[in-house]
């Protein structure tokens, strides 16, 4: 917020109290996050700054806890790290494993999320479309609905449909809880869509596929991709439903940290969460610089 050159000195007190307000309201939702991420590097087995951390002591710093989601499962984790090592990492490491099933997991329900959100929310912006509004409440409804209730009622009907314990019956849980983030997003973007181009585009002949393709596709594309990126993280950041429909040795890397919480409290959980903290980081930027193209494109100043 910039002050005005005529604003008169209570006016810029107030200015300066804003934002000190904001920053401290910004640091107290980032200070778990800036606290986590040093405790990663301990050296010593705990969740607290040691007097060597607290003095800057490089030797009260280590990656070990980064080395531990390596090696945590192999068969030889002292052997040398040669191919047969990374083998036996890539094939038997409990986290890598787990990053592997939450990867293919997020990739695949983010695919069917972001079709199906999109086809939604084109269906959605039709001002002829009857029930609009009822049934934009029924497909973001698992947003609003507590998480515990909608893995209960997933666990129940995928279970007399036989899809629990099954890696499809988790993809279709995670695209249900990601495709109401699409519908937002792609809905936001066709508001400053203009129809006038479907319409021209009709009236030289293109046919419905190749109007959506040539046409509607590339002027939402930005909010397809976000929508994209928050299902993405949706999947990958849950828990409760995997709790529910997933089997024994079906991890993902929440589910692995959960387990980790539960049965060996290791500061190897701190050093996954820093990564996911960086992960999430860089997903954020990328919406962001995907909402300012998307303004661009709507002839709108970013702010």
């Amino acid at each position: 917020m910039r002050i005005p050159p005529h604003a008169t000195p209570l006016e810029r007190l107030w200015a300066w109290a804003y934002r000190a307000l904001c920053a401290l309201v910004l640091l107290f939702l980032i200070a778990p996050i800036l606290v986590v991420i040093p405790l990663s590097f301990n050296a010593e087995p705990y969740f607290t700054f040691t007097p060597r951390m607290l003095a800057l002591d490089p030797e009260g710093y280590s990656l070990r806890w980064y080395d531990t989601l390596l090696t945590f499962g192999m068969q030889a984790p002292e052997a040398p790290r040669d191919a047969a090592w990374w083998r036996d990492a890539w094939k038997n490491a409990h986290w890598i494993r787990a990053a592997k099933n939450s990867l293919i997991i997020g990739i695949a329900s983010t695919a069917v999320a972001t079709v199906l959100g999109t086809l939604a929310a084109l269906g959605l912006a039709r001002p002829e479309m009857p029930f609009r509004r009822a049934v934009m409440a029924i497909l973001i409804s698992p947003m609003i609905v507590p998480i515990i209730i909608t893995a209960t009622g997933l666990f129940f009907f995928y279970s007399s449909a036989g899809l629990t314990g099954s890696y499809l019956g988790i993809v279709l849980a995670h695209a249900t809880l990601g495709i109401p983030f699409v519908i937002i997003t792609v809905t936001a973007t066709l508001v400053g869509f203009d129809q006038s181009l479907n319409r021209a585009a009709a009236s030289l002949g293109a046919s419905p596929a190749r109007t959506f393709f040539k046409v509607t596709l590339p002027l939402i594309l930005p909010g397809v991709i976000s929508g994209a990126l928050f299902a993405f993280v949706t999947s990958f950041d849950e828990v409760v439903v995997v709790l529910f429909i997933a089997a024994f040795d079906q991890q993902t890397i929440p589910r692995q940290m959960w387990n980790g919480i539960r049965e060996q409290l290791s500061p190897a959980i701190l050093a996954v969460a820093t990564i996911l903290v960086m992960v999430s980081v860089g997903l954020l930027t990328a919406i962001e610089l995907l909402r300012r193209r998307s303004e661009r494109l709507r002839g709108l100043s970013p702010s």
